[in-house]
């Protein structure tokens, strides 16, 4: 039986963040489906601890529910699902090809147009509720000097104007087609159709950043493809493959 997303359905005209109205209504028991939208976050956040724009009428702000009967440990592939099924639905939109950068960022063309963030909760080594989190650029003009060659907004990229109700359904039926594909066939199916969406999983030449509280160094070296649990494969310089397990991809423009 197909599954529902977006049913039962929260909208908030401003909420400090959904993710974390979405997380209460999965431990007050909400069916999977569940999903909570807002036209404003006031404390939107990214992945590693950062900041997402999150203006009225410039993106969807989205969090959906999932109940996945599978352990803590698979848990990470759930962000390389909902990044294709992003991803197939910016695609089918707006005309646009998009890119993948591993694990959760969907880009037109080197910029970002949105971005994924996936938070679990455990009853011991089973996962209890999955938390997605999707925060999607729709209508923004400017993104100030820090971040003009960073990110853009599909208004941006296309010149037309969405709105938020328009492309929320659609995405969340393609996220739920590749959540069906996972569930059903396993990991590999994911893991092949990521690879071939993303540039970033094999050949090529990356740095690896730490977060902003993170004192860690770059590491740099190139993409060698997805393990078993879907982490990206570093090969640095001298040889050694390891798999990137903290920090943010992205292109390495040193000269060498």
């Amino acid at each position: 039986m197909t599954r529902q997303f977006g049913r039962p359905a929260h909208h908030f005209d401003s909420i400090d963040t959904t993710m974390r109205e979405a997380a209460q209504l999965a431990r007050d028991g909400c069916p999977e489906g569940t999903v909570v939208t807002a036209a404003q976050q006031t404390a939107g956040r990214g992945r590693l601890g950062r900041t997402w724009l999150s203006e009225p009428g410039g993106g969807l702000y989205v969090s959906l529910v999932l109940r996945p009967d599978i352990a803590a440990g698979a848990a990470p592939v759930l962000t390389l699902v909902v990044g294709l099924g992003v991803a197939e639905a910016v695609q089918t939109q707006t005309g646009m090809s998009c890119d993948i950068r591993w694990p959760n960022d969907i880009l037109i063309g080197e910029r970002k147009c949105a971005g994924i963030l996936v938070e679990m909760e455990t009853d011991q080594e089973r996962v209890a509720h999955v938390i997605v989190g999707v925060g999607l650029n729709l209508n923004y003009k400017d993104f100030g000097p820090d971040l003009e060659n960073l990110a853009t907004s599909l208004l941006i990229e296309t010149g037309r104007r969405f709105e938020a109700d328009s492309i929320l359904q659609p995405m969340l039926d393609a996220i739920r087609d590749n959540y069906e594909i996972y569930l059903d066939r396993g990991k590999e199916p994911v893991l092949d159709a990521f690879s071939r969406a993303s540039s970033y999983v094999s050949g090529r030449r990356v740095v690896v950043v730490g977060s902003d509280n993170d004192r860690a160094p770059d590491r740099r070296g190139t993409t060698a493809g997805l393990d078993a649990n879907g982490m990206l494969l570093l090969r640095d310089d001298a040889g050694r493959v390891e798999p990137v397990l903290a920090g943010s991809v992205r292109p390495d423009d040193t000269e060498y």
